[in-house]
């Protein structure tokens, strides 16, 4: 029962500290318990930051700018 609850946790999640330890070095779980400790110091507010920065991601392809590919001298 306990390994179903995980799993439906794991496949949901959005990603957020696995993103944040890429960008910074660092492992997944110093982030997730970065995560815990500041909410329980915050009162929750980290989370609120948390579920932004999930929309964020899994919205990214509408922040991102469109680059054009620029000719080279080469090119022309």
């Amino acid at each position: 029962m306990i390994q179903k609850i995980i799993f439906f946790f794991e496949m949901k999640s959005f990603g957020v500290c696995k993103w944040w330890a890429r960008k910074l070095g660092i492992s997944t779980s110093k982030v997730r318990v970065g995560f815990i400790y500041a909410s329980f110091i915050a009162l929750g507010s980290p989370l609120l930051i948390y579920l932004i920065m999930a929309w964020v991601l899994e919205h990214k392809h509408y922040f991102k700018l469109q680059r054009r590919r620029r000719n080279t001298i080469w090119e022309l």
